[in-house]
């Protein structure tokens, strides 16, 4: 396995972490009644600002993660691994796991400097599979 695959598995299990860590903060603060239902209606009170950071922090990591996939996959199918796409990945990783409390303590602008690295780590990588 490649070292950037190694990487992407870590990544995805700091994303079912984070699941898990939405998941439970919110059943303890809106209750299991409600995640038992079908969910056609608005939960029975509003979100905390913490509960309501984490999940935007999760469905940003689901919407960067794919981008991430295909550097990873065009990488290790075209045999182009190299030192710059293993640092890369890791710089990724380590911004996604920054983002988590940036988000979540509100780190301005520090957040948004933490997901531009982790972004720019992930083009540097998809540029180097086609070269």
């Amino acid at each position: 396995m490649t070292p950037e695959l190694t990487v992407l598995v870590i990544a995805a299990l700091l994303l079912v972490v984070h699941f898990c860590w939405v998941a439970v903060r919110a059943n303890l603060e809106i209750g299991t009644e409600y995640f038992l239902t079908p969910r056609d209606d608005a939960p029975p009170r509003e979100l905390s600002p913490g509960l309501a950071r984490l999940r935007r922090a999760f469905a940003n990591h689901l919407e960067t993660f794919p981008l991430f996939i295909v550097a990873v996959v065009a990488l290790a199918l075209a045999g182009k691994s190299s030192g710059l796409t293993v640092a890369c990945a890791w710089v990724y990783l380590g911004a996604r796991v920054l983002y988590v409390p940036a988000y979540l303590y509100g780190w301005n602008p520090g957040r948004s400097l933490i997901w531009a690295v982790g972004f720019a780590a992930t083009l540097i990588m998809l540029v180097a599979a086609l070269l």
